[in-house]
């Protein structure tokens, strides 16, 4: 199959917010995941850690998606709603399907390929390497009034109105 087609932008440096830190034990910009970070390994969710983000900061969003995935919207491969704000890092694995990782209060929505959780690198073989933005959202509201029956769609455009800053940090892979 031919997967020759133009690069999308990256779609956060489409959207207004001021910036802070995001860095990850696991996860160096611009630079290929391990394959622990994809369908094909381990299949967990990396280690991060944010800082610097605004006064007034009342919960985070935390998410990771594909813009190059070869459909019209990319593709999601997680989502982690209602993080509290005096969280400020997840360790690895913290996106395990059974919530065991997850912070009090806060809860995944499916991914685009359905599952709970985090859904690791798996771009199609022979395409070009994938970009996996992780960005993590500081919001203005302790919770989005959203619930995990929800998508992550819904959750980014509700995160939209009530941004006050993000931070994202962008690994690859290819298969």
């Amino acid at each position: 199959m031919d997967f020759e087609r133009p690069l999308p932008p990256d779609p956060y440096s489409l959207l207004p917010a001021p910036g802070f830190t995001l860095a990850s034990e696991d996860v160096a910009d611009g630079q290929a995941l391990h394959r622990d970070f994809s369908v094909d390994g381990a299949d967990v969710s990396p280690q991060l850690t944010w800082s610097g983000f605004p006064d007034g900061t009342e919960s985070f969003v935390v998410s990771c998606f594909d813009p190059d995935a070869p459909t019209p919207s990319g593709y999601w491969h997680w989502t982690l709603v209602d993080v509290p704000a005096t969280v400020t890092s997840l360790a690895r694995g913290a996106g395990a399907a059974d919530g065991s990782g997850l912070p009090a209060g806060a809860f995944h929505v499916a991914t685009d390929g359905g599952r709970t959780g985090f859904e690791g690198a798996g771009p199609p073989p022979g395409d070009h390497a994938h970009r996996y933005v992780f960005a993590v959202h500081a919001l203005d509201v302790p919770t989005l009034g959203l619930s995990p029956d929800n998508t992550s769609v819904h959750v980014a455009f509700n995160a939209y109105f009530h941004t006050l800053a993000r931070a994202t940090l962008t690994g690859t892979y290819r298969r």
